[in-house]
């Protein structure tokens, strides 16, 4: 961390984070979030991993931290143990996605608008494969991939940011690929 005043006012959160001040707890969680971010995207970008997979990252990374956060030596600074957090758990996450290809989401949302001449048969068998999903999961996938909403317009709707409406597309992509090929094997 290059700003010594922000590492010195976040070693102090954290430390009364430790002993136990919720308050101070959740102004160090409020402040570094976005620097979680900036770090997650710029090793993201640096190991070729997609720009989605930092969100993931960055949540992951907070969980670490509420369970981690014991381990910190309040000695020592806190910005090189958050980085290597940040590190570990971007390899965690391309451990897990393996050989995998991944496709922007931008590059198949084209696919994925709706078709007003959906045979009723054919709508049954969607509605059953959405039941295999959490909502907002459910929500999102249906707002845009079978009623046609934008990403912004399904945003605004369930009052979430464009980025985790992706994020909860790109999962429940994910998950439909999975109950999909449990199915086909």
């Amino acid at each position: 961390m290059k700003n010594l005043a922000r590492e010195e006012k976040w070693a102090s959160w954290m430390r009364s984070a430790i002993a136990g001040d919720k308050h101070a707890y959740h102004n160090l969680l409020t402040a570094m979030t976005p620097r979680l971010r900036v770090m997650a995207r710029k090793r993201c970008e640096l190991f070729g991993a997609p720009a989605s997979e930092a969100e993931d990252v960055v949540q992951e990374v907070l969980l670490a931290i509420h369970l981690k956060r014991g381990t910190w030596d309040p000695k020592r600074p806190l910005g090189p143990w958050l980085s290597a957090i940040v590190r570990n758990k971007l390899v965690d996450s391309l451990r897990r996605r393996g050989r995998q290809i991944s496709v922007p989401l931008e590059d198949v949302i084209a696919t994925l608008e709706s078709d007003d001449r959906v045979d009723p048969s054919d709508r049954m068998d969607i509605e059953t494969i959405l039941g295999g999903l959490r909502d907002p999961q459910r929500t999102i996938l249906q707002s845009i991939s079978i009623e046609g909403s934008s990403v912004r317009e399904t945003a605004e709707r369930l009052k979430m940011t464009e980025v985790a409406v992706r994020v909860s597309l790109h999962r429940a992509l994910k998950a439909l690929a999975a109950l999909y090929s449990e199915r086909t094997t």
